[in-house]
């Protein structure tokens, strides 16, 4: 019965099996509770987007809205199936979705190139379906390109880092890079988590390995 449920949970379900979800989106936050900003559309012009998945999304949300150059942050789900899902729904493992972090950059102040260090130096792109003692197919990692710059860009760090990862004696990158799916907002008290709740859990844990900056020339 306990490789039944593991199983479950790390084995991404078919749109025909995921859960049905719902239409109605959750309610967002009006501001981010770090800098004030909007955390939904409609964004500055000039600004640009960029999804990463790298396990828990209260840590990995944090590394972002520190990073120079980031106007917003906001976690959700994307990269599965049932829309508008709960975070119960995407815990149970039938929804197929990560758990994801929505960045908002001005591309001026922070390239794309080095958004992506952060994404990899940030967690274990190695693990599959986990991120350290967190199991299950929202821990996966996953990259979620929005043109074909950012593909270029992803593929090429995805390439250049497996390259180190394997001398320092890692296994394989797992990472996902694909299109952008829909993003569903989490749920209220997921926003800024780590900074309404200061002690609170954070798994994000790096393979200490420094990935190399500059893959591509900046955007």
């Amino acid at each position: 019965m306990l490789f039944s449920r593991t199983k479950t949970k790390t084995t991404i379900p078919s749109p025909d099996a995921a859960l049905p979800g719902r239409a109605q989106a959750v309610p967002v936050p009006d501001r981010h509770h770090v800098n004030g900003r909007p955390l939904t559309p409609p964004f500055p012009e000039g600004l640009r987007q960029a999804v990463f998945a790298l396990g828990c999304f209260w840590g990995a949300e944090r590394v972002f809205w520190q990073t120079e150059g980031v106007w917003t942050t906001a976690v959700g789900y994307t990269a599965g199936s049932t829309p508008n899902a709960t975070y119960e729904e995407v815990c149970s493992g039938r929804t197929g979705h990560t758990e994801a972090v929505l960045v908002v950059y001005d591309p001026d102040v922070v390239p794309y190139d080095e958004l992506l260090r952060v994404f990899w130096e940030a967690h274990n792109p190695t693990q599959g379906m986990r991120q350290g003692n967190d199991v299950g197919t929202q821990y996966r990692s996953g990259i979620y390109v929005f043109d074909d710059a950012q593909r270029q860009a992803a593929e090429a760090s995805s390439e250049r880092y497996s390259e180190v990862l394997k001398a320092a004696g890692h296994d394989d990158i797992t990472t996902e890079i694909v299109d952008a799916p829909a993003f569903y907002y989490a749920e209220d008290y997921h926003q800024q988590y780590l900074s309404k709740n200061p002690s609170g859990y954070c798994g994000l844990g790096g393979t200490g390995v420094s990935c190399p900056v500059g893959l591509t020339a900046a955007e």
